[in-house]
């Protein structure tokens, strides 16, 4: 089992956990209140940051049961964490409710951090590319 190193930028962050054994993410908290009007968006401090490791990337998604109870999305669904930026995770959340606002407690899990492994090909230009079946059309969709 690999491991993530994980630190405390604040005193009262709590630590990225799943909430079984199997999950892809980790849940990501809340480190501070936050108010989030109808259509408004704030960012959110989670208290802590990562080392992920090279070929790595951490994506931010957002969570299921708030946004199907509450409206809530992330603004950048998903973000993004490079391999090697160490400063403190902060979630931009969304409130797309119409009428409601939602209030965000410290400890309220806010957001998902999954894992996942990258290519960093280097960019070469070409004047052609290879032929595929689909070629350039479906831009959008699969043609379905």
């Amino acid at each position: 089992m690999s491991t993530l190193r994980v630190r405390r930028v604040h005193e009262r962050a709590l630590l990225p956990t799943r909430a079984h054994a199997d999950d892809a993410g980790l849940d990501l908290y809340a480190l501070e209140r936050a108010e989030l009007a109808p259509g408004e968006r704030t960012s959110v401090r989670t208290g802590v940051a990562v080392e992920l490791g090279a070929g790595q990337a951490g994506l931010v998604l957002a969570r299921s049961g708030l946004a199907a109870r509450h409206g809530i999305a992330l603004v950048n669904a998903p973000g993004l964490i490079d391999a090697g930026y160490r400063g403190e995770i902060q979630v931009l959340l969304l409130n797309t409710d119409r009428r409601e606002s939602f209030t965000i407690v410290p400890g309220t899990r806010i957001a998902q951090l999954v894992l996942i492994g990258v290519q960093t090909p280097e960019v070469l230009e070409v004047d052609t590319l290879a032929l595929s079946e689909r070629g350039a059309t479906g831009f959008g969709s699969s043609g379905a």
